[in-house]
């Protein structure tokens, strides 16, 4: 790092914020987690800042994000004193929702086909977060708009319909990475024509915005890519089409799906509201099994806010919904991520770890692997059963983990994806402490997960 004089305006904004070097350092951490870089800053590292030593790499923007969430407004870079990063003034694409997500789009599809650093490498935004609870208006129409394209009708649909789910399908056998740049050009050359074509009708129209969930499957890959900004984005202008669209529960769907990002990255904010608002849209106005997937997100949710009998109840709510599905269709938006049973399993598991009911949790993961059909979703299959190993593991139950962990890996040959590589790297953590007490089948499965992460380098 290049010294330079004291940084007064790094060192004014951190005694503004309250923060000792070390916590500031850990927000700094946590920021570049989210985003998929490990960093090992301390606070030695921010001494050495405010003394006028410039942070390497994306670390000044972590560090921006990080006061900037803390002091409550936004800091760049350059009002701390530091050089601003390559790309740091494309990082507000893609984090409003205007009148025409389409043109949104436009700079994030080209930037994710050419992997492109300021989005690839862009940070989770907390303000950006709130943006569909305060999108109480339309957005404007583009129905009225001249269209100049060819007519588009229901066999358009159905074609956009059944080419997002071959990809849905391919995300779900092979990971997140593989075909990412087909759909998102599939997105950006046809999709995108189709919904600003001449249509026969308004509802052919709409029902073609609602068929561009590809879009959010993109934030998806994205996400599993561990790109948290991008995704973040993509789910942002998903949420834009589906409330044009006018389907109903498509955009509370969305929402749903942004509390759970919310959720994983530890990011609390707005996530609870995310959830609520999403259940009370949706409530009475779809099918029972739909309508059992935003309760369980809400019961996550509660439960990461400290409302444990809450949490339980709407757990109960969505396993009664259930169980008293009369077999109506359940939207194709909906099935983003399989049947809606082992949807509500998985993440009812999610809502027992949290509340620390660590046996229910796992016999929640298993329920969810199991109910799938074979051969598909590998990839979700596989996180399951490693979070049901890793309940059993934390019970005492190391040679039952081990075998679960062992299962998991079955399900993860061929998958190209940076949670289930995580989720390895994790296992072999976990299984240190039993290595060295000479367990036989620890000390094997390590070596397979060894051989896995080693080929996938």
């Amino acid at each position: 790092m290049t010294q330079r004089l004291p940084n007064t305006r790094l060192r004014d904004a951190v005694a503004q914020s309250g923060w000792t070097y070390a916590a500031l350092a850990h927000a700094v951490r946590q920021v570049a987690a989210e985003n998929g870089h490990m960093l090992r800053t301390n606070k030695s590292a921010v001494d050495h800042w405010i003394a006028g030593a410039v942070p390497s790499g994306q670390t000044g923007r972590y560090l921006a994000i990080a006061l900037s969430r803390r002091l409550g407004r936004t800091l760049t870079p350059e009002d701390l004193g530091l050089p601003v990063p390559a790309g740091w003034e494309n990082d507000s694409i893609g984090l409003s929702i205007g009148n025409d997500p389409l043109d949104a789009l436009v700079p994030i599809w080209r930037g994710d086909l050419n992997r492109r650093g300021f989005l690839s490498g862009a940070a989770y935004s907390v303000a950006a977060a709130v943006l569909p609870l305060e999108h109480v208006s339309d957005i404007a129409s583009r129905a009225a708009r001249a269209r100049t394209g060819a007519r588009v009708g229901h066999a358009d649909v159905a074609a956009v319909r059944d080419m997002v789910a071959m990809f849905a399908v391919m995300d779900e056998r092979h990971g997140g990475q593989h075909g990412r740049s087909a759909l998102v050009q599939y997105l950006m050359s046809d999709v995108a024509a189709l919904c600003r074509g001449r249509f026969s009708s308004e509802d052919d129209h709409q029902h073609m915005l609602s068929a561009a969930v590809g879009v959010h499957q993109a934030g998806w890959r994205a996400y599993d890519g561990g790109e948290q900004g991008l995704a973040q984005r993509y789910y942002l202008q998903s949420y834009a089409l589906a409330h044009e669209s006018g389907i109903t529960g498509h955009a509370a769907f969305v929402m749903r799906t942004m509390s759970q990002q919310g959720m994983k990255l530890h990011r609390p904010e707005h996530c609870l509201a995310l959830a609520a608002t999403a259940v009370d849209k949706v409530h009475g106005r779809v099918d029972t099994q739909t309508e059992a997937l935003f309760a369980v997100t809400h019961a996550h949710a509660l439960a990461k806010a400290g409302q444990r009998s809450q949490a339980v109840r709407e757990v109960e709510r969505a396993r009664n919904a259930l169980s008293s599905a009369k077999g109506d269709d359940v939207p194709f938006w909906a099935l983003s991520w399989g049947p809606p049973a082992a949807t509500v399993h998985s993440r009812s598991a999610k809502v027992f770890e949290t509340l620390g009911d660590r046996r229910r949790a796992a016999a929640m993961y298993g329920a969810a692997a199991t109910s799938r059909p074979p051969g598909t979703y590998a990839r979700i299959v596989a996180l399951d059963l490693v979070a049901q190993a890793e309940m059993q593991a934390a019970e005492g139950g190391i040679e039952q983990a081990c075998a679960t962990w062992g299962r998991a890996i079955d399900h993860m040959d061929g998958v190209q994806s940076a949670r289930t590589r995580k989720a390895v790297g994790a296992m072999r953590r976990d299984l240190s402490r039993f290595r060295t007490r000479g367990l036989r089948c620890a000390a094997e499965l390590d070596e397979r997960a060894r051989d896995f992460l080693s080929d996938r380098r």
